[in-house]
């Protein structure tokens, strides 16, 4: 009656491990101190906003998936879909681990060009996951600008970028 799609549930393990960068690099009393702008989102925003964002590029890879008939039938935006996984994972520590938001904003340029590019790769394969993507990007924006800001109002916590 009901079969288990063991694609979905493989989209969603890559996720987590990628989510659970953000439960091991924390921001802690480092970013506790650091100066922010006054529109930073207050602390319970991020995790509520991670987990939407997360649960959206699960169900865009897993639709891309099936409609591409798996990897073969677009290799290329499902190699774009893991890097931007493993980008994702590692701007948490870079920022948060290393304390180097100077460096976490190269990091979450290459982010951003890399979901930017898994939208463009979807939107070829169907409509739907690639405007999944599309609001991953919004997001990735909003936050590479709010990393962009933290680091300008704070140039002691990390070396300027030349």
């Amino acid at each position: 009656m009901f079969g288990i799609d063991f694609v979905l549930l493989g989209f969603i393990a890559v996720n987590v491990l990628a989510a659970m960068s953000g439960a091991v690099f924390k921001p802690g009393p480092w970013y506790e101190a650091l100066e922010k702008p006054w529109w930073n989102p207050p602390k319970w925003a991020f995790p509520v906003a991670w987990t939407a964002i997360f649960a959206l590029i699960v169900i865009a890879g897993w639709w891309a998936w099936r409609a591409a008939g798996g990897f073969a039938g677009a290799p290329w935006a499902f190699v774009f879909y893991g890097l931007q996984l493993l980008l994702n994972a590692g701007w948490s520590a870079v920022f948060f681990g290393m304390r180097r938001p100077d460096l976490a904003l190269v990091e979450v340029g290459a982010l951003w060009l890399s979901i930017a590019v898994t939208a463009a790769l979807f939107f070829r394969i169907a409509p739907e996951p690639g405007a999944l993507m599309l609001v991953y990007l919004a997001w990735v924006t909003f936050a590479a600008r709010l990393n962009h800001k933290i680091w300008r109002l704070n140039p002691d916590n990390g070396a300027r970028l030349a």
